[in-house]
């Protein structure tokens, strides 16, 4: 069911609700604020936004379809459509649509938004009013600034959660199990972060370079403040996603030495038996043979006297070499 809301802009005001029939009659006695649409069925969305707002098809389209984000002004309204962070999850996010027309904020979103919430904190506080100032335009900028703390709130967690998995890393005193899949899970949301903030700064630098003056000179301030935020946040995603990436190389690294420090200790005990080996060989073949139960060593008149033992052992090692030269194991290949 669509849920509509509205901010009139006065202090410590509450949000007030209503039904998509009764916000022209309410508008008309106000001159500005904030309506929130909240999971609206399209066949009386559509109605309000493009039949009794007049909003461009293209715009009111991107409501009910995943958009890109991306600002537009069409004749007596504006239009931008960016990222927020859902609710359900630290990482999902949704499209948040903006209306900007004569004085009024109007928002179209499908889902909860932590961003949201920050915004209706704002509005409802007594600073927000300080500079005099409640056009659509400033709304927004408050908007964008919401989403923007969300955002920075989500890297501070990372940031921690990064410092952490280097200790980890650098601790020689302890093993921490599944620390590479932990490395490749942070990697991974600093990635679909930057799929949200990058987007956002984009759309906020864009509308300080539109030709359209989708941004009024009396905000413009508060957009270039806005566009040194969101620019922050990407250079701090692309820094820890750096940091993540380099310290899952050292953690690599690490693992690589100590597996070649230990397949150095196995070489040097091969080697060590090796040589003991090589020792007892001669000693262990004199002992076997001179060991042997045959009546050569009396009289010779027994079936195998030691020269016939020998000479079948020999030609048993030679035949050896031959099969080993035959397969290519020794001589030239």
């Amino acid at each position: 069911m669509t849920r509509v809301r509205v901010h009139t802009g006065e202090v410590n005001a509450e949000m007030l609700d209503t039904t998509l029939q009764d916000l022209p009659k309410f508008m008309s006695n106000n001159n500005g604020g904030w309506i929130d649409i909240f999971q609206p069925k399209e066949e009386e969305t559509r109605e309000f936004l493009q039949g009794k707002m007049m909003f461009h098809h293209l715009a009111v389209d991107d409501c009910f379809e995943e958009p890109a984000s991306r600002n537009f002004v069409y004749g007596d309204h504006k239009f931008t459509t960016f990222k927020a962070r859902d609710a359900d999850r630290e990482l999902d996010t949704e499209y948040l649509r903006s209306f900007l027309h004569d004085g009024w904020l109007i928002t179209v979103r499908h889902a909860h938004m932590p961003g949201i919430g920050e915004f209706r904190k704002r509005i409802k506080s007594k600073d927000f009013m300080k500079d005099g100032m409640m056009k659509a335009e400033y709304l927004l900028y408050q908007l964008l600034d919401s989403v923007a703390d969300d955002w920075t709130k989500i890297l501070i967690r990372k940031s921690e959660r990064l410092d952490e998995l280097e200790d980890r890393v650098f601790d020689p005193n302890q093993k921490h199990p599944n620390l590479l899949e932990d490395l490749h899970e942070l990697k991974g949301d600093l990635r679909e972060i930057a799929k949200s903030t990058t987007p956002l700064d984009e759309v906020v630098r864009g509308m300080l370079r539109s030709n359209d003056e989708f941004v009024t000179d009396a905000t413009n301030l508060y957009y270039r403040d806005l566009a040194d935020l969101t620019r922050a946040i990407v250079t701090r995603v692309e820094n820890y996603s750096s940091g993540a990436a380099s310290t899952r190389d050292t953690y690599i690294s690490q693992t690589s030495m100590r597996l070649a420090e230990s397949q150095a200790e196995a070489a040097e005990v091969m080697r060590l038996l090796t040589i003991i080996a090589t020792i007892m060989l001669p000693i262990t073949a004199i002992a076997s043979i001179f060991g042997m139960n045959v009546q050569a060593f009396e009289a010779g008149n027994g079936p195998f006297d030691l020269m016939t033992i020998l000479g079948i052992m020999s030609a048993i090692g030679v035949g050896i070499l031959l099969w080993f030269y035959v397969k290519g194991y020794i001589g030239k290949r």
